[in-house]
């Protein structure tokens, strides 16, 4: 039986993945340094922690649910105590692309990251309705890579991300470079700033005495339809020659010029990860 080594498993995101983990296949030695973390980890599982050295010399996975600044940082703290052929899963891309990973050739380094419930879906339970983040109820894409190591730890390494992300629908393999153009550069740099930016239209909205409620309702609506349209969802969809002109006049009065090409820059994108792990 494979035997996993989880790290950081009475953390939020560690008791996810070992609710998901409890009762598959893996075998799972949980770590955690807090009692408080301890403690929330065996309410949720029932199950104690071991210590990291005992963990880490059994372990044939690694699997770091620690916070993403940390993951060169707590690599750097172990790599000797584990076996050779070991496989170190890491669930964001941010330090491996900055080159902040431990050398050892004898290892191996697969990433994997969620791509969280889409919007579009088929979900009617209530429970994986209010699943937002995944991994509970609610189906999800996730994505993986192989970052150093032989060929067939991907397929191990893949099922225990589908097992952590579970219910998961696809699973696309990317390189960690891709990764990182995903995270951060798309998904954060581009998505949560523009999320965001939609927000304060709507305070703004408000503060030209809309009802709050009614701006809400009216742009959370507008986007499901937009959205359709702009990823070919509803293909027969189009957008009005109303919005067409809208669209038209803001683009140059809310982006700069040539905004993709400095956002996905390779250059860049390194400097995001790196900032994001200093």
């Amino acid at each position: 039986m494979t035997k996993i080594a989880l790290l950081g498993a009475g953390g939020k995101m560690g008791v996810r993945l070992a609710s998901n983990l409890h009762g598959s296949r893996f075998a799972v030695d949980h770590v955690e340094i807090s009692d408080e973390g301890r403690a929330r980890l065996k309410s949720a599982i029932g199950v104690e922690c071991v210590d990291r050295e005992q963990a880490l010399a059994n372990a044939d996975v690694v699997l770091m649910a620690v916070p993403d600044r940390l993951i060169g940082k707590i690599a750097h703290s172990f790599i000797d105590q584990v076996r050779p052929g070991t496989a170190i899963i890491m669930l964001d891309a941010a330090a491996p692309y900055a080159g902040l990973l431990p050398e050892r050739g004898d290892v191996t380094y697969f990433v994997t990251h969620p791509c969280h419930p889409p919007i579009f879906n088929d979900e009617v339970e209530p429970s994986a309705k209010s699943d937002f983040f995944g991994g509970i109820a609610a189906k999800q894409h996730i994505v993986c890579a192989l970052m150093q190591g032989p060929e067939e730890h991907y397929a191990l390494c893949e099922e225990i991300s589908r097992t952590i992300y579970k219910p998961v629908m696809r699973s696309h393999r990317v390189t960690v470079e891709q990764l990182a153009f995903l995270e951060p550069a798309l998904s954060e740099t581009v998505g949560a700033t523009l999320s965001l930016a939609m927000r304060d239209a709507v305070d703004e909205a408000e503060r030209q005495g809309v009802p709050r409620q009614a701006a809400i309702d009216f742009m959370l609506g507008h986007l499901n339809i937009e959205l359709a349209i702009a990823f070919n969802i509803f293909p027969e969809g189009r957008f009005s020659d109303g919005a067409l002109h809208a669209i038209d006049k803001a683009k140059p009065e809310i982006f700069r010029d040539g905004w993709l090409g400095r956002v996905f820059d390779r250059e860049a994108v390194l400097k995001s990860v790196k900032d994001i792990c200093a």
